[in-house]
């Protein structure tokens, strides 16, 4: 079955950085959308930033836009989120999704999540 494990969260001050990373099993990773999303308390669930699989093309919500960078790697099946110059507002549970390019909405297998706080 599908599997996606996030890892790499942690606390953070404003202005610093974290990678995130999500390891994916359980379908062809090569030929999927992928995506980050991020869950604040008390909000809804909201894409992040997306990339498609074969042609490496990327979209990212504004809000993060310039400060994130997604990025993958087909052969081991990873899905990576660079985060610099994290804001307090960039504090979220993050999880990784199979997603869909043209509606950006996720294809939902969600893993656990994995937290990022930005705090001084």
């Amino acid at each position: 079955q599908v599997q996606l494990v996030e890892s790499g969260g942690g606390l953070v001050q404003p202005g610093g950085s974290l990678r995130l990373s999500c390891a994916a099993s359980g379908f062809d990773f090569r030929f999927y959308v992928m995506g980050w999303y991020r869950q604040a308390p008390g909000k809804a669930r909201d894409l992040v930033a997306i990339i498609r699989p074969l042609s490496g093309t990327t979209a990212y919500a504004d809000s993060v836009d310039g400060r994130f960078t997604i990025s993958r790697d087909n052969v081991k099946r990873m899905v990576y989120l660079q985060m610099n110059s994290l804001k307090p507002e960039d504090t979220a549970v993050y999880y990784c999704s199979r997603a869909n390019w043209d509606s950006r909405k996720p294809i939902p297998d969600w893993g656990q999540g994995t937290q990022v706080t930005v705090s001084s």
